[in-house]
């Protein structure tokens, strides 16, 4: 029983642990992206996007929300953890994907990639400035029209 009894504590310090990580990451937060500097190519520019980051368990929830160029709504979410497993995308993504998966590299660098049917799409590079305030995503990828893509998006910290 006493065995029983350290095994549930060990647990329940590991997953307090990992959900104390997921709330002290540098990506969490509501960031809106920075559309005077941030480039799309080919193109175009969302009108807006804003791109929340919730503590979830030992990951986090990414919930996008905005105005493509052509004004249809981006309207998106999913739950990863920094493990690079795929994980289902709930909403319509503008390139069509249906998965999102995303490693840590470090305390301020993460990279992402979305896939559809198990291929990939794209990847991103994301980068948190050192005082917490700007995040850089470079994407590089394949658009819902086939074409090759590369955004440099810049978000500010709301």
């Amino acid at each position: 029983m006493r065995a029983l009894k350290f095994f549930a504590i060990a647990v329940l310090s590991v997953a307090a642990a990992s959900s104390l990580q997921a709330q002290n990451e540098a990506l969490l937060g509501t960031w809106k992206l920075n559309t005077a500097k941030s480039k799309y190519e080919p193109g175009p520019t969302p009108k807006s996007l804003t791109r929340t980051v919730e503590a979830q368990g030992d990951g986090v929830k990414y919930t996008f929300d905005g105005v493509a160029a052509d004004g249809a709504a981006i309207a998106y979410s999913f739950a990863v953890k920094f493990d690079g497993n795929d994980n289902p995308i709930t909403g319509t993504v503008p390139n069509g994907a249906d998965t999102a998966a995303i490693k840590r590299v470090d305390a301020n660098h993460y990279v992402a990639t979305l896939k559809k049917g198990g291929k990939t799409l794209g990847t991103s590079k994301v980068s948190i400035s050192k005082d917490g305030k700007v995040a850089t995503v470079d994407a590089t990828g394949t658009n819902a029209a086939g074409v090759k893509t590369h955004d440099v998006q810049v978000y500010d910290k709301q």
